[in-house]
């Protein structure tokens, strides 16, 4: 089993980079093209749900931990930072992870399994798990 860990500014330009990683993890431990793509579909929409903020903005920066076994995948990812400092450009909170969003609708159809909740310094955090 191994781990992987990335510390990631919360600035979109880097999720990319998050994108071809999750690609290669997935590949790694042995998905298939079209089960990487949902993996990789799934890490973007909880990146984008745990960095937002509601009124307060967007976290400057969220960490993603995989664990990764052949055939298993686990994927945690929390906001990382202490203040949130990207400005939203509206007021309303759109992607902020409740039962029922759209968003949490999409991961569990894409994952075998999903949490989200807050962890003991409440950050907010999604982790998810896919089987082959």
């Amino acid at each position: 089993m191994d781990n992987l860990k990335f510390t990631i500014p919360g600035k979109p330009e880097y999720m990319t980079m998050i994108r071809l990683a999750t690609s290669s993890i997935a590949s790694e431990a042995g998905f298939d093209v079209e089960q990487a793509d949902d993996i990789k579909a799934a890490v973007t929409e909880a990146c984008k749900t745990v960095s937002c903020h509601g009124n307060e903005g967007y976290s400057d920066k969220y960490e993603i931990d995989f664990t990764v076994d052949q055939g298993v995948v686990e994927i945690t990812i929390i906001d990382a930072c202490e203040k949130h400092a990207l400005e939203k450009m509206s007021e309303q909170c759109a992607n902020c992870p409740q039962e029922g969003d759209i968003s949490m609708v999409m991961l569990r159809s894409l994952m075998n399994c999903v949490k989200v909740g807050r962890d003991e310094d409440g950050h907010k955090f999604i982790n998810m798990v896919k089987r082959a």
